[in-house]
């Protein structure tokens, strides 16, 4: 038998590396779709092409959308990208970096394409610890656009019931990584900084990056991301 076709959104980062070999660990024929969003770390690009090709993706599309015309985040607008703050600070509000309406436009196009596939299954990367701080990395976003794709779509209101995975959500990064190493994800490969430097270098201070180096720390592995000298 053939395997099943599902959508996996694949940044290019830790989390939707590791969410790619889960859904091949999972029998699926994974059809990858990264973004070039007008983010400013748009050379996660590169990884995500790298991943999609080391974890045998059966395809790999990148879509190309311009969010910064709206603007409103230090990823997609002329804002600076906060650098060093301590757990406390992270986890207070949400931050700048959160993209409006992000997971809700990835996971839309992740629904077009899953249509034509023919797949009933789509998979995205976030996770519990961006939980308290984007709003649409939480379960009930996911179980809203569950919902709703299954009312807005022909596959849905004909019966053939569509899925929304987000299989890392109650894990810790810690907890992230180990799996994903145990599935054979090369890290090395993927970018998570929110401001690298032009060749990929991590800034090492960004949010994403810290939280990165906290879980490969509390695995006792070296990160084998490139940082700049600190």
């Amino acid at each position: 038998m053939p395997s099943p076709p599902a959508v996996v959104l694949l940044s290019g980062g830790l989390d939707s590396a590791t969410t790619l070999a889960i859904a091949r660990a999972e029998g699926f024929a994974c059809h990858a779709l990264s973004f070039r969003y007008g983010q400013r770390h748009a050379v996660e690009l590169t990884s995500a092409a790298a991943v999609a090709r080391h974890l045998g993706a059966a395809s790999h599309r990148i879509i190309e959308i311009d969010l910064r015309a709206f603007g409103g985040s230090a990823l997609t607008d002329d804002l600076p990208v906060p650098k060093d703050r301590d757990a406390a600070a992270r986890a207070d509000g949400i931050p700048i970096t959160y993209v409006p309406a992000r997971n809700t436009i990835f996971l839309s196009y992740a629904l077009g394409c899953a249509e034509v596939l023919g797949a009933a299954d789509i998979f995205l990367g976030i996770n519990a610890v961006d939980y308290s701080g984007y709003p649409d990395c939480r379960p009930a976003f996911v179980e809203a656009f569950e919902r709703m794709a299954n009312l807005a779509t022909r596959a849905g209101v004909e019966g053939r019931r569509l899925s929304i995975h987000a299989p890392l959500l109650a894990m810790s990064k810690a907890e992230i990584i180990s799996r994903g190493l145990e599935l054979g994800v090369d890290f090395g490969m993927t970018l998570s900084c929110y401001d690298p430097a032009g060749d990929g270098t991590s800034c090492g201070r960004c949010d994403a990056c810290q939280l990165r180096l906290e879980g490969f720390r509390a695995i006792g592995r070296p990160d084998p991301a490139r940082y700049l000298p600190t």
